[in-house]
């Protein structure tokens, strides 16, 4: 199964799935602290490739684009835990403890931090709370949150410069960052975001650069890799039409054909 996620974030979540592998992408818009309960998640940024096991604690950077595939243990289940780490939150504890970042740190999009006592016992502490997201048990919740980010800062005290950089992406490299991303189906919002533009500005730019808009670019760039894989590497169309960014296979072969006169499955 292959989906795109792109919804309202929960404050703590439970991520389970049954005896298949889940594949998908995402834009992640906050910091997420998480726990593989059981299964293997594979993330892709597009940049580098990590690999979280059973047991594996993680942290996850904010304004991030990822591809994930989650895969079940033989004759078991995926499952995950994830406390989502939102700016209103970690405001509030910067205003309350002082806390703040004292420079702008680069660097991966997932970091794995070594298990310990506290977050192995954080996490045992959140198994009453798994049916708690229902209306009314948000100051619950919001407490649980806070428990993460003070155990983190206490066990981690290098991400305080991650967790309390409140500032926006900053303007990037347009053309460098189009073609390392072109193949993430996000919103042109928020590839305008992450190059810290505004959408009009960000149009503006892509034309001046690429000489093209950007939904017509993103098609053309994306049948282009398609081509190279299918033809070069000996991919199926099956299975390069989702790591490009297509939504169904009709659509990525009737795109195809009309780009080079013949069906992907012909090539």
């Amino acid at each position: 199964m292959v989906v795109r996620e792109e919804k309202k974030l929960p404050q703590i979540a439970y991520s389970c799935y049954y005896t298949r592998s889940r594949e998908g992408e995402q834009f992640v818009p906050e910091h997420i602290f998480s726990y593989q309960i059981s299964g293997t998640l594979l993330i892709n940024d597009g940049h580098k490739a990590y690999t979280l096991r059973e047991g594996d604690f993680r942290f996850s950077r904010r304004n991030q684009l990822i591809k994930f595939v989650k895969i079940p243990p033989q004759h078991g289940e995926f499952k995950s835990l994830s406390v989502y780490l939102d700016q209103d939150t970690l405001r509030s504890i910067s205003l309350e403890y002082g806390y703040k970042s004292a420079q702008h740190v680069d660097g991966d999009s997932i970091l794995t931090l070594t298990p310990n006592a506290l977050y192995q016992n954080y996490i045992t502490s959140l198994q009453p709370y798994q049916q708690l997201e229902q209306a009314g048990n948000e100051p619950l919740l919001a407490l649980k949150r806070r428990e993460a980010v003070l155990l983190l800062l206490q066990c981690n005290p290098e991400l305080s410069d991650i967790l309390f950089d409140f500032t926006d992406p900053g303007k990037l490299d347009l053309e460098a960052f189009m073609n390392k991303n072109f193949h993430f189906n996000v919103e042109l919002k928020r590839f305008a975001y992450l190059t810290g533009r505004s959408l009009a500005t960000f149009k503006r730019d892509f034309e001046k650069i690429f000489h093209s808009s950007p939904s017509r670019w993103l098609l053309h760039r994306r049948l282009q890799e398609a081509y190279y894989l299918i033809k070069e590497k000996g991919r199926s169309p099956s299975d390069v039409y989702l790591e490009l960014g297509f939504e169904d296979l009709s659509h990525f072969s009737f795109a195809f054909k009309k780009e080079y006169g013949v069906a992907p499955s012909r090539i």
